[in-house]
């Protein structure tokens, strides 16, 4: 089973671009971020007709989750669990933020897709709230751990985890997606007991996923490194490989964003 997971940035303003990466690289999943789009007006039928079941979590012009899967989805959650003020029900979230399905294939998969506030301007309320969001994540993570079953935490997680994931990190020091407390928080959900896929199938610099529209960021390959993959252990043994897409960010009206992928033995 091959998923991956792409920050589309706009699924109207990027739809010939989603559908050509769609019918070029085949995913059997795609998990999708900044879908910018109630779920009424998503262009469900559209998808499906290239064969995907279609889930969405959306909110008008801002923020919005997907998952198209060619397999099954069941016990589809919309909203992380712990929704500030709503108890462990996270639906009533003003930002649509977090999906999450069972893929059900030959082995069924826990396939969460996350696009995690930015959290800029920091120190302040936006940060704030990213931090509690993280709590959140990792809350939500705790629990799909203790299931014992192959599960999967993907998306925009806007976080450098390291140096490494910068072409300039001295350039992102006070920005919210590497502040150390941003870091410490995502490794308080990986050192609960995830594998982050992208590095455990590859070390070193240089592999980026984001890259500005401003200032030719692409063509100086001046990128970070913010989509990942935590997986369960259960999810980790049936790991293949992991990798980045970038060639897709040179195409016609990209995305700032490009597909990660995972390929599981299910």
């Amino acid at each position: 089973m091959k998923i991956a997971t792409f920050n589309i940035n706009g699924v109207k303003a990027r739809i010939t671009a989603l559908t050509d990466w769609l019918t070029e690289s085949q995913p059997d999943v795609a998990l999708l971020q900044e879908i910018k789009s109630v779920d009424e007006n998503f262009p469900r039928e559209l998808f499906e007709d290239m064969g995907y079941n279609v889930e969405t979590h959306g909110q008008k012009g801002f923020n919005g989750v997907a998952i198209l899967s060619k397999y099954p989805l069941e016990d589809v959650i919309r909203g992380l669990p712990g929704g500030e003020g709503t108890g462990r029900d996270g639906a009533d979230d003003a930002e649509a933020r977090y999906i999450e399905a069972t893929v059900v294939g030959d082995r069924a998969v826990r396939i969460s897709g996350l696009y995690l506030p930015n959290g800029n301007p920091a120190p302040g309320p936006k940060f704030d709230y990213k931090l509690r969001w993280m709590d959140r994540l990792r809350a939500r993570a705790a629990d799909l751990l203790a299931a014992e079953e192959p599960a999967l935490l993907a998306g925009d997680y806007n976080v450098i985890p390291q140096e490494e994931d910068a072409a300039r990190p001295d350039a992102w020091r006070e920005d919210a997606l590497f502040r150390p407390e941003s870091r410490a928080a995502f490794r308080r959900i990986v050192n609960l007991g995830f594998t982050e896929a992208f590095r455990a199938r590859t070390p070193g610099p240089g592999h980026f996923t984001f890259w500005d529209y401003q200032a030719g960021a692409w063509n100086r390959n001046d990128g970070i490194r913010i989509d990942h993959f935590l997986l369960t252990p259960q999810c980790a043994d049936l790991m293949r490989d992991c990798w980045i897409e970038s060639e897709v960010r040179g195409r016609e009206k990209p995305s700032d964003h490009v597909p990660v992928w995972v390929d599981l033995a299910v």
